[in-house]
């Protein structure tokens, strides 16, 4: 793209989650200079703060893994597999779902390296901290990082914050949840270290054990099937989806309470399986995220918003720029997820306009925070989506809107 001489960037990307990723290496393969901020000192997003060790997204339902996402995003898996992961598609034993497993050490230093080998500028410990704008356009961000402010002119902005953190800055109304202001349970997985990986995991043992602690526990499951558990590639340990957790607002004291309890649950819980559980009679707590697992907050004003029926009819359009193709998940009741698949030939076209933001023509969006209805939305957040619609938002951007 034809860069003004005044700009820092020909685009800036905020959030360094998988939608982020994908717009840095999207714009950066179309030969634009390219700087990703993040908030934490190392990428990743979900996969890395929350301890959501599962690429999903990756392939379509059924009984054999159809890819549905590809692009820059196998550069990553790549890099992955020269860290020793085999990022095969692995069918998950509770929802039937295919994912690829994870190994958060080797997703921080995959996404490094290959960032690092298209030239992409990255500050960790950075925010946006405010924006300038002129009419319909966003021409400055000012980054707070370890040395102070700064700020950063750009020709192009790709919000992949998750939280539309960049959106809000720029003064567009954001949704907060879906369309009664509700949002989906936030997720406390672990990993659990200690297990003998001689003694099968016996499900039945877990949901028996947990049913007995719901009796008198201080942090009831809400999930009666044991939840999502998977061994961590290279590690032994297990990976445990069990706690959930309703977030009333996006206040700190919401997320104070969250937090809170989902590290006394997790210690709990593996209490539990030691207690009870063939196999886990030396089982510790290896690790709580970072964060807690965030699954919604705002939606800022999109273009075009996909719909739950563009997906339930697997809806295919000419100005697709990526496939839907998670099934719609939605965690609205904490503990209960319900799934609905997507129809047609098992995906769903994204048009570009979900990735336009309405109101400013030189921003996009990329990862959960793209125009989606509730329904729609309960698919197009995974990772391996975002993935696919931050490559869009990257190369649209790039390409000067063209």
């Amino acid at each position: 793209m034809s860069r003004k001489p005044e700009a820092d960037y020909d685009v800036i990307v905020a959030g360094g989650g998988a939608g982020g990723v994908g717009a840095a290496l999207g714009a950066a393969q179309e030969g634009a200079k390219v700087l990703l901020v993040e908030k934490y000192g190392f990428l990743g997003g979900a996969a890395t703060t929350s301890n959501v060790l599962a690429y999903c997204g990756f392939f379509q339902q059924g009984p054999d893994p159809i890819k549905a996402v590809g692009g820059v995003a196998d550069l990553v898996l790549d890099e992955l597999r020269a860290l020793g992961l085999a990022c095969d598609p692995f069918r998950s034993p509770t929802t039937s779902n295919w994912i690829i497993l994870l190994e958060p050490e080797a997703v921080k230093l995959a996404l490094d390296r290959v960032l690092q080998s298209h030239g992409v500028d990255v500050l960790l410990h950075t925010r946006v901290a405010a924006v300038t704008r002129t009419a319909d356009r966003l021409e400055s961000v000012t980054l707070a990082g370890m040395d102070g402010r700064c700020r950063v002119v750009g020709e192009a902005f790709v919000d992949a914050t998750g939280d539309a953190n960049l959106a809000l800055l720029t003064g567009l109304a954001c949704r907060t949840g879906n369309e009664e202001g509700k949002l989906q349970a936030v997720s406390g997985p672990i990993r659990v270290g200690g297990r003998n990986p001689s003694v099968p995991i016996d499900r039945e043992a877990i949901i028996a054990a947990l049913e007995n602690y719901n009796r008198t526990g201080d942090w009831p499951v809400a999930r009666t099937d044991g939840g999502i558990y998977t061994e961590v590639p290279q590690t032994g340990e297990m990976w445990w989806m069990i706690f959930d957790h309703p977030l009333e607002d996006l206040s700190s004291k919401s997320f104070t309470r969250a937090e809170q309890a989902s590290r006394a649950a997790a210690h709990d819980y593996v209490n539990v399986l030691r207690k009870h559980v063939p196999g886990f009679e030396n089982a510790y707590l290896a690790q709580t995220g970072p964060q807690i697992g965030v699954r919604e907050s705002r939606h800022p004003p999109a273009r075009y918003e996909l719909t739950g029926e563009d997906l339930l009819t697997g809806r295919r359009r000419p100005d697709g720029v990526a496939r839907a193709a998670w099934p719609i998940e939605d965690h609205s009741v904490p503990g209960k997820p319900v799934y609905r698949s997507i129809g047609g030939e098992g995906f769903a076209d994204i048009p570009l306009d979900c990735l336009r933001a309405k109101g400013l023509e030189n921003l996009c969006y990329a990862g959960r925070v793209i125009g989606a209805d509730s329904a729609a939305y309960a698919s197009i957040r995974v990772m391996g989506t975002a993935f696919a619609t931050g490559e869009a938002a990257g190369r649209f951007s790039a390409r000067g809107g063209a």
